[in-house]
């Protein structure tokens, strides 16, 4: 990895939730074997050259240790770090808040462990949309339903929007399209052609592997 030293706005940073309880699954998904390797460990390969750190996010210590030990960070360009999330078993809205208060940029990307698919034009692409006049950038699929179709797991926030995030889970809102629907948010079509819609294709269920 370069030494180069770079200012908190040239950073590139990644938030990966794994503190799910996996229901549907029936088990730890970030861990589980898909081809030949644990789920996120493909999020993390390609994640290589791409970004500067990456923050992931899980439910307990006990699961942190598990994660440790078959993670090493020599095989990333990329410095990680693995965090608790602050509020267990609330969905990915508190994870996402956990994970904006440990980035050093402004703006991180958001990924689920179990969207194995993701690529690097995908990476490429949506980091090339950030500007300072938006909170978010959230890629969707129908134009008449941005919100509805929208891909809030797969988007970039800037980690100004922590006290919404926290008033919104103090009033116990907890559906993450409510915050998308509060903050100065870019919408970017999903049109299979700069982004395909294969990228989000995520395992909630054994019959998706």
């Amino acid at each position: 990895m370069s030494n180069e030293i770079k200012s908190s706005e040239n950073i590139k940073s990644c938030i990966i939730l794994c503190g799910g309880q996996s229901r549907r699954m029936g088990r730890d998904k970030g861990s589980m074997i898909i081809q030949d390797k644990p789920m996120i460990k493909h999020i993390l390969s390609t994640l290589n050259h791409e970004i500067d750190e990456a923050v992931i996010v899980l439910n307990d210590q006990t699961r942190i240790a598990k994660y440790s030990e078959f993670i090493d960070s020599k095989d990333y360009t990329y410095t990680i770090k693995f965090t608790e999330d602050k509020i267990k078993n609330k969905g990915p809205l508190p994870g996402i808040m956990t994970g904006l208060g440990q980035i050093k940029s402004s703006y991180a990307l958001i990924l689920p462990c179990d969207s194995p698919y993701v690529t690097k034009n995908y990476i490429t692409t949506i980091f090339s949309e950030i500007t300072e006049d938006y909170q978010a950038i959230v890629p969707y699929h129908d134009r008449e339903n941005k919100i509805k179709t929208s891909e809030p797991l797969h988007s970039i926030y800037n980690k100004n929007i922590v006290p919404i995030i926290e008033d919104l889970i103090e009033n116990d809102v907890l559906h993450i399209k409510g915050l998308i629907e509060k903050i100065d948010t870019k919408f970017v079509l999903i049109d299979n052609k700069k982004i395909e819609k294969k990228e989000f294709r995520n395992l909630n269920r054994p019959s998706d592997i």
